[in-house]
């Protein structure tokens, strides 16, 4: 199991891979958003949002204290999270089984599968 260290690295992965995307396609696909990442073995909820500049404003909170506002809302495991920021674990597979779940308009969902 990773810990809240770890999964703070794996969402600064997960940013930096944004920004260096090519302006255009960050124009076209990045549509502003309130992200909550469920870390469920953690019992920790990230709350942040996705901007053409990246994930900004990260914070974590416990996730008794979750208001499940967000946009997007997605659950996944420490390990998971630190996979697919690193690129060994395949996004649309863990997505498939189940292994990642998201709560988001079918709109943010397509702009997801082209930003991963």
């Amino acid at each position: 199991m990773a810990n809240l260290e770890e999964c703070r690295s794996a969402i600064g992965l997960v940013s930096e891979r944004i920004t260096q995307l090519d302006e255009a396609q960050r124009r076209a696909h990045i549509v502003e958003r309130t992200i909550s990442l469920t870390v469920s073995d953690l019992e920790t909820v990230f709350a942040m949002r996705l901007t053409p500049q990246g994930l900004v404003d990260v914070t974590d909170a416990p996730l008794s204290t979750a208001d499940g506002r967000a946009q997007v809302r997605i659950t996944i495991a420490s390990d998971d999270l630190v996979a697919l920021a690193n690129d060994r674990l395949d996004y649309a597979k863990a997505l498939l089984t189940g292994r990642v779940r998201v709560k988001a308009s079918l709109g943010d969902m397509a702009r997801l599968r082209k930003l991963l």
